[in-house]
């Protein structure tokens, strides 16, 4: 059985609960998904479901995408992903949709998205550093601080906290609560934040 499913970023809310307690939550939209392909190990060397996301024109799809779509007999998609099995399950069939059922109200779900890009960033914003004084002639106000070695090793060790590019990478939430499954909207609300920019793509998995 598959407990996975992908969904965009709606945006963040609060809902109340049972004893009237505000909880933050993050709207997920997650459209019916179709499968367009079942992956196997003799065939492919793994054993995965290929989903389709987010029904797109039939204008704004290549041709050799086009084929693939024609082929499962299935609408065209914006996206197409994979959602990797442990095991091959031939209950699945092309054309079989996978959407909000797969979870339940109060199932624990990791989320993977990718987080807003910062830019360029130092290590104050980037790392959580601590500034240098501000008085007495000081000019190491946001600066790094020395990167130095001495005579050995001679040179910057790999991984060392400097500025630079931050956000824009691939994250996974640690494992959040469903606090509602609203099954004619396909939304779902988690518990807390989720990483990315509304509209963004998001996996959701059983933790």
């Amino acid at each position: 059985m598959v407990s996975a499913i992908y969904g965009k970023k709606i945006g963040s809310t609060q809902i109340f609960d049972d004893d009237g307690n505000a909880v933050n939550v993050t709207a997920i939209y997650a459209d019916p998904c179709k499968i367009v392909q079942i992956k196997n190990v003799e065939s492919d060397g793994y054993n995965a479901l290929k989903i389709g996301f987010s029904q797109a024109k039939e204008n704004k799809v290549n041709k050799p995408l086009k084929g693939e779509f024609s082929k499962a007999k299935v609408d065209a998609m914006k996206y197409l992903k994979e959602i990797r099995l442990e095991d091959f399950n031939s209950e699945y069939k092309v054309g079989d949709t996978i959407d909000l059922s797969v979870f339940n109200i109060g199932d624990m779900v990791k989320i993977t998205g990718t987080s807003k890009g910062k830019g360029f960033a130092g290590v104050i914003k980037r790392y959580n550093f601590h500034r240098g004084p501000m008085t007495h002639g000081s000019h190491n106000i946001r600066k790094p601080g020395s990167i130095g070695m001495c005579a050995t090793p001679r040179k910057v060790l790999k991984g060392k906290k400097m500025p630079g590019r931050m956000g824009g990478v691939q994250v996974t939430t640690s494992p959040t609560k469903i606090i509602n499954i609203l099954n004619d909207d396909n939304m779902i609300l988690v518990k807390g934040s989720v990483p990315g920019a509304k509209g963004s793509l998001v996996f959701i998995r059983k933790a």
